[in-house]
């Protein structure tokens, strides 16, 4: 019978939405042999990872850990666990990963209020407001870092909102975590989720998550059962903490081990370097692409520093170009979602791809094919 070739996949520059380059760190990491999942020196490593990444998300919260499947399971993680039937959410809309939080509410059979703002502009403060005085949700949603559109929430406000009408407060940070300022504690948040393959610069296969006091008594008094066995929390936080570690399901060992160094790596750098440089090597890309003739959809002041949604000039074809950048150049860029289909590109500058080597690479390609 024929066999299958070797893997050998042609060596991407990726300055999509996700995944980013990874470190070759990370990579060997990856390839340490495995032990097993209850083994005394990984229930070690575990909580080294739980530390960081509570450094990371810079809160105290005990139930600090990674769930084993990607972002979009960290998601649902924290809507199964925190909604009941008949429970209501507010849910904060202004990109495709909003609408999925509300898809999340409705399959908790939980009643669904919506704020949306048009794509590529935040959430309304006041818009929240006066949604609260119509409703008495148990949780409010929204998303720090709206993927689809490169708009990043300012929470701070709409978080005291949520918190003076007795809400929790849930935030997506799948694309702002290790790339700018996430303040769990300080801004109020209750419950969070992000993923490893974008600013952390880890593969994909795992959700950092992270709840509060107020989450955690919330899940407690549960009256009805989670709805997924896989997310419950109930049972995972059991094999993530505690003096024994109970059995649950078979830990990614080998992810385990890649966002250890994931995170070993962003804390050698340090944060605030670490902000900075996505600030610059975006200031950068700015400055080509305007230089360019390229506009972005939103407005400076609430830009993403890591995931630059600019709109395709007029005469452009937007998959023959980013066919184009992969290959002649082996440059991957995103297409825009939902609205902004064949509108917009997604440009990510993201942990290891947020470098002034992509960003100058990913220009002159530009100005070559704009050329054509």
């Amino acid at each position: 019978m024929p066999t299958e070739n070797q893997l050998n996949p042609t060596a991407r520059f990726l300055m999509g939405p996700g995944p980013s380059d990874v470190h070759p760190r990370v990579l060997k990491a990856m390839a340490t042999p495995l032990i097993g999942h209850l083994d005394p020196q990984f229930i070690r490593i575990m909580d080294a990872v739980k530390d960081m990444l509570r450094r990371l998300f810079q809160t105290r919260n005990e139930l600090t850990f990674p769930v084993s499947a990607t972002g979009s399971a960290g998601m649902e993680t924290c809507f199964v666990n925190l909604l009941e039937p008949g429970d209501e959410a507010l849910v904060c809309v202004n990109g495709v990963f909003g609408n999925r939080m509300c898809d999340n509410v409705e399959r908790c059979g939980a009643k669904l209020v919506r704020v949306d703002a048009p794509w590529g502009r935040p959430i309304d403060p006041a818009q929240v407001k006066q949604a609260l005085q119509k409703c008495s949700p148990k949780l409010v949603a929204i998303v720090h870092a709206e993927t689809s559109t490169g708009v990043l929430q300012p929470l701070e406000e709409i978080s005291r909102m949520v918190h003076e009408a007795g809400a929790l407060f849930l935030v997506d940070t799948v694309t702002s975590l290790g790339g700018t300022e996430v303040k769990v504690d300080d801004w109020g948040i209750d419950a969070v989720y992000s993923g490893t393959q974008k600013c952390l610069s880890a593969p994909p296969g795992l959700s950092p998550v992270s709840f509060s006091v107020g989450a955690v008594d919330a899940m407690e008094k549960r009256k009805t059962r989670v709805q997924s066995w896989y997310l419950d929390l109930s049972m995972i936080r059991k094999y993530w903490s505690g003096e024994k570690r109970l059995y649950h399901h078979t830990a990614p060992v080998s992810m385990i081990y890649s966002l250890y160094e994931a995170l070993r790596l962003i804390f050698e750098e340090g944060l605030d370097a670490r902000f900075e440089r996505h600030r610059q090597n975006h200031k950068l890309l700015r400055e080509g692409l305007g230089a360019l003739g390229f506009e972005f959809v939103v407005a400076p002041e609430y830009r993403l520093p890591m995931l630059n949604a600019v709109k395709i000039p007029e005469g452009v074809d937007d998959a023959t170009v980013r066919q184009w950048l992969l290959d002649e150049y082996n440059i991957e860029i995103g297409g825009g979602l939902g609205e902004f289909a064949g509108k917009v590109w997604r440009i990510g500058l993201m942990g290891c791809s947020c470098t002034k080597n992509h960003v100058n690479m990913l220009l002159a390609a530009l100005r070559q094919i704009m050329k054509q």
